[in-house]
């Protein structure tokens, strides 16, 4: 017997939620004289064929006894007054908002498609921010000046930068003498990247470097040339970044119009 995929099912599970909304037309099937429309079998036969299910009698087969199934379940749980429970009714209101959220969504996308050129402008100002040259960096983070000040005392009377790095307030870093792996100078904060990029290789900064995260000593390592990802490597990652800079624009946009209380 043809099965459902796991996502047909989530899916049958939201519009049974929102069955009202697609009550009308011709019933599909009906069970103790409750019609299950065919707009509501349509969403699964549709959801099986995009998936490369052949349509056959099999598949609107298997979608019927699914339909049937739920029916009488969502039924039975009508007769045991599940649905004049608070929680139980404040739930299938949050799945029929999610049911309207994600079809406005898609709705809006294709409506507002996001061009190629626009990915590709995108593609070239991540580009340009990243710059010609990746860094390997080490930095012991402190939250005072005259403890980054102390730090670098220690440093050019011979003591050793890993050996300070436990001192350092970053995690991320302290346990691996302060080492930050390659990066470019974008994906740090300004001050940061500023410092770094002036440095030569095998130095460390002679001031105390501040950033919003507090005093940085920053060593650079080593340096080597970037390679940039081709454009097509990195298109699918730059338009879903780019839709959902879309969509919380639209949502902002919404927001501010809207009259809250």
């Amino acid at each position: 017997m043809y099965k459902l995929s796991k996502l047909a099912v989530a899916l049958l599970a939201g519009a049974t939620i929102s069955a009202p909304l697609l009550a009308a037309g011709n019933a599909f099937v009906t069970v103790n004289g409750v019609p299950v429309s065919q707009s509501m079998a349509n969403v699964f036969i549709n959801e099986q064929k995009a998936q490369g299910a052949p349509d056959t009698p099999e598949l609107k087969n298997a979608v019927r006894e699914e339909l049937i199934r739920r029916e009488l379940l969502v039924q039975e749980a009508k007769k045991a007054g599940l649905d004049k429970k608070p929680e139980i009714a404040a739930q299938a209101e949050a799945a029929r908002q999610a049911f309207f959220v994600r079809a406005y969504v898609q709705e809006y996308l294709k409506k507002n498609p996001i061009s190629e050129a626009q990915l590709r402008a995108q593609y070239e100002t991540i580009k340009t921010q990243m710059g010609a040259t990746e860094y390997k960096a080490s930095h012991i983070l402190v939250a005072s000046e005259d403890e980054a000040k102390s730090i670098i005392e220690d440093l050019k009377k011979g003591t050793k930068f890993d050996e300070l790095a436990k001192k350092s307030i970053d995690p991320g870093s302290k346990d691996n003498g302060g080492d930050l792996g390659w990066a470019s100078a974008g994906n740090f904060v300004k001050p940061f990247s500023d410092a770094l990029t002036t440095l030569e290789k095998g130095k460390y900064t002679e001031t105390p470097v501040k950033s919003e995260f507090g005093y940085h000593v920053i060593q650079l390592e080593d340096t080597r040339p970037l390679s940039a990802p081709a454009f097509e490597e990195v298109q699918p990652r730059l338009m879903q970044q780019a839709q959902s800079q879309q969509i919380n624009k639209m949502i902002e946009d919404l927001r501010a119009k809207a009259k809250v209380q």
